[in-house]
């Protein structure tokens, strides 16, 4: 099974070297000198990481035969893909791969059914399932602990305790202005 760990982005120096956006939580084990990825476009690759290392924050890489900032730039916006065992498991307890979660049912903690995830959205900040509802639609939940309150694999499905207004039109929207329309009342 192939899994995106990462996309490249910018060229970084004259050497060669690009900034990647991590989308793994393994990057160690995915994207360490030697690994032969494979590419989006196939036309790019397959590509080997010479060298890696952290500046500023950020995951640079340098691939062999890419030697120059011209053959980094034209690498930009190329996807990664590592070949995973599909029995392969994450690392840590609460961890799971894409393809773990796509097709999980999702229902809220009160067991009323909300849809099925299609697609996550591997943000800055967060992670978001792209969930399509019965009617065809579709609504973004975040992957954070405080709304996903479960995965069950064996059970196929995803619980989640929505706050008002994230799967449903019940939010209630307060706006300054009606707190100064109601101040000037009194």
């Amino acid at each position: 099974m192939q899994l995106v760990v990462a996309r490249i982005g910018r060229a970084h120096g004259i050497k060669g070297e690009v900034t990647v956006e991590v989308r793994t939580d393994e990057p160690e084990l995915r994207l360490g000198p030697g690994a032969v990825l494979a590419t989006d476009p196939a036309s790019a690759g397959p590509l080997i990481i010479a060298s890696g290392r952290v500046h500023s924050g950020r995951l640079l890489l340098r691939f062999e035969g890419v030697h120059d900032r011209t053959g980094a730039e034209a690498l930009r916006n190329t996807l990664l893909i590592a070949d995973v065992d599909p029995e392969e498991l994450p690392e840590g307890e609460d961890e799971y791969y894409d393809h773990q979660l796509i097709d999980l049912d999702v229902v809220t903690k009160d067991g009323e059914e909300v849809g099925r995830i299609t697609e996550i959205s591997h943000l800055p900040t967060q992670d978001l399932f792209v969930v399509e509802r019965p009617d065809g639609t579709e609504v973004y939940v975040p992957f954070v602990e405080e709304i996903v309150t479960e995965i069950d694999l064996e059970e196929q499905r995803a619980v989640i305790d929505p706050p008002p207004g994230l799967i449903d039109d019940r939010a209630e929207v307060a706006s300054s202005r009606d707190a100064a329309e109601s101040g000037d009342d009194a």
